[in-house]
């Protein structure tokens, strides 16, 4: 899949936000019901592919930035420039600049991160939200301290903590380590060698490295009372989560949990799924999404 396969024109756009320029992918009619794509780590707009003709064959405006620190996106240095609230102030910037109607959200990995809290913090921008892979926040933290298993699992959040490090290891073999996680976490063929190519290049932009990594280490060195807060934390607006039984990275427990914080909450596992299920089961996560939507 390149984006050659992506029959729907795609416009690709700067829009000036938060002080910083970032790059965002629109598709579909203007005048269409808008829809939000936030990808996740170490992932960039090209994450959903694989949704972009269905939704716009949906008659949906499609939206797709490039978080900032990712790809195209400028990566502003510091950590502090990577709490989760620039992150959803950001969204809600590119939500101004494209409608002034209330969107669809739908995020994967840290994406879903930023998806928790925008339901939560900005409802009035949001009129469903769709969070795949990712527990809510106060439901990973409790997990983290409380379950040996999900430390395990989350082994990489404190090894990314460290200084050069990290950078200095994931980049090493062209991309060996980053390469690796993505294909041994997914069946084989979910991330082809010209999709790999995409990310790599996408890696290897100034600064994007060290910017991506700032996003755990923000998310660690600066937390959010958001995570803190069970009141300020609660989702009002529909929501739907997406998870494979599989996921190699958060335990499946925590997305029931996640429940708890939802005033409308549903959740649809896919027994044969891992982390990347948008991936895998397009199909299936593309209808699950377009009923939830309707």
């Amino acid at each position: 899949m390149t984006l050659s396969d992506i029959r729907s024109p795609l416009e690709f756009r700067v829009f000036h936000i938060n002080g910083i320029a970032l790059h965002v992918v629109l598709a579909g009619p203007a005048s269409g019901k808008p829809l939000v794509f936030l990808h996740g780590f170490p992932e960039f707009w090209f994450a959903w592919r694989l949704q972009i003709d269905h939704f716009v064959s949906s008659g949906y405006r499609v939206i797709i930035p490039d978080q900032r620190g990712y790809n195209l996106s400028d990566k502003p240095a510091g950590i502090a420039s990577y709490s989760i609230d620039l992150l959803a102030k950001d969204v809600v910037g590119v939500l101004d600049t494209v409608t002034d109607s209330k969107a669809f959200v739908v995020g994967h990995d840290w994406g879903a991160g930023v998806s928790w809290y925008l339901a939560a913090r900005y409802s009035e921008r949001v009129s469903r939200t769709a969070m795949l892979s990712v527990p809510h926040p106060r439901i990973f933290i409790k997990n983290l301290i409380i379950n040996p298993a999900q430390l395990r699992r989350s082994w990489y959040l404190f090894f990314f903590q460290l200084p050069w490090l990290p950078e200095r290891t994931l980049r090493r073999r062209d991309w060996a380590l980053l390469v690796r996680v993505l294909r041994n976490t997914s069946p084989p063929g979910v991330f082809s060698d010209r999709d790999l190519e995409q990310y790599k290049k996408s890696w290897a932009k100034k600064d994007a490295l060290t910017a991506m990594l700032n996003w755990y280490r923000a998310a660690l060195l600066r937390p959010s009372k958001f995570a803190l807060d069970s009141t300020a934390s609660r989702v009002k607006v529909p929501a739907l989560l997406i998870w494979g039984k599989n996921d190699q990275f958060v335990g499946e427990a925590m997305a029931r949990e996640s429940l708890q914080y939802c005033d409308d909450g549903h959740l649809e596992m896919f027994e044969t799924a891992t982390h990347w299920v948008q991936h895998e089961k397009p199909a299936q996560v593309n209808t699950l999404l377009s009923q939830f939507f309707a």
